[in-house]
Order: C-alpha cells, then sequence, then structure tokens
C-alpha cells in the first residue's frame, strides 16, 4: 500500500526529531511545542559569533503541513528582529522558504540558513524597507538597533521545550 502524505509527513518529522535532538550543531535547536503535536515546533537560533547578532537567542514558531516535505513549513521570528528579510510580523523573505522549497531540505538546512541571513541579508528582495535602507545607508546605526534587538533576547523567556537545550 502507498503511504499517505501524512504518513510521509510523520515519518519524516519524526526522523528530523531524532536528528535535531542528537544535534551536535550548538547554534540552532528545535524540539515540538507538545509531544503529542509533531507539526508545530520551536526553534531558536543562536547570533552568529563575531557579527552585531552574537550573544543573541532568537525565537521561531514552525508550523508543518500534512504535506510536508512536499510543501515547505511556515517559519516566523517570535523574538521582534530588525533586519532586511524579515517582516515586521516575523515572517521570513527567504527563497527556500518560499519558490525554492525541494523536498531535500531538512529543519536544520532551513535553520541554518536563516541563521546565515540574520549576518548576510539579500538586499535584492528585502521585506523590511526601513532595515534595508538603513543597513545600505548607515551600517552603523543599522548595527546598534540589531544590538537592541540582541538585548531584547537575552530578557525573553524561552519556551519550557527548549530551556535545557539552550541554558
Amino acid at each position: 500500500m502507498e503511504a499517505t502524505s501524512k504518513q510521509i509527513c510523520d515519518r519524516r518529522l519524526a526522523a528530523e526529531r531524532k536528528i535535531l535532538l542528537s544535534n551536535t550543531l550548538s547554534s540552532i535547536y528545535a524540539v515540538p511545542k507538545d509531544p503529542d503535536n509533531q507539526y508545530e515546533w520551536f526553534a531558536v537560533i543562536l547570533g552568529p559569533e563575531q557579527t552585531p547578532w552574537q550573544g543573541g537567542k532568537f525565537i521561531l514558531s514552525i508550523k508543518f503541513p500534512p504535506e510536508y516535505p512536499f510543501k515547505q513549513p511556515n517559519v516566523l521570528f517570535e523574538t521582534h528582529v530588525f533586519h532586511p528579510n524579515v517582516y515586521t510580523d516575523g515572517r521570513i523573505c527567504l527563497d527556500l522558504l518560499q519558490g525554492a522549497w525541494k523536498p531535500i531540505f531538512t529543519m536544520d538546512t532551513i535553520l541554518l540558513a536563516i541563521r546565515s541571513l540574520l549576518s548576510d541579508p539579500n538586499l535584492a528582495s528585502p521585506a523590511n524597507q526601513d532595515a534595508a535602507k538603513l543597513y545600505e545607508e548607515d551600517r552603523h546605526g543599522y548595527e546598534m538597533k540589531v544590538r537592541e534587538c540582541v538585548q531584547d533576547s537575552m530578557g525573553q523567556i524561552l519556551p519550557i521545550e527548549l530551556k535545557g537545550a539552550v541554558d
């Protein structure tokens, strides 16, 4: 019998959860919000070292459609970030989360791409015009805004599911 897309999704998410739980990368973490619902996850990305983002802990929410991995997840920043490729509501303008999505992409691929985007924005398709303009015209001013986001992120309370992994 052929597997349904939901069964494929369930198997894939279970496999990715195992990989992320045994994650040797110390810069990304992700877990389901509820052990009984593997379609909604929390993630934390640590700000890249030697960038204005260093020291930040940025929380994301991830919602997987039943068609995952054939359809991309919905990933949003829960932590406020001031970034050219992040809308003010937390949506992320990243090609692999939109038209360039491929089923081979995994959660660690996505989270690492988002982490990389923090320090290397794509100014060709800005989601936040104010951030893009400041980045281009006043890099120091932009970095000051980023450091404010980092400071704010340090004071936020991490979801209990992530506390042990990140703290």
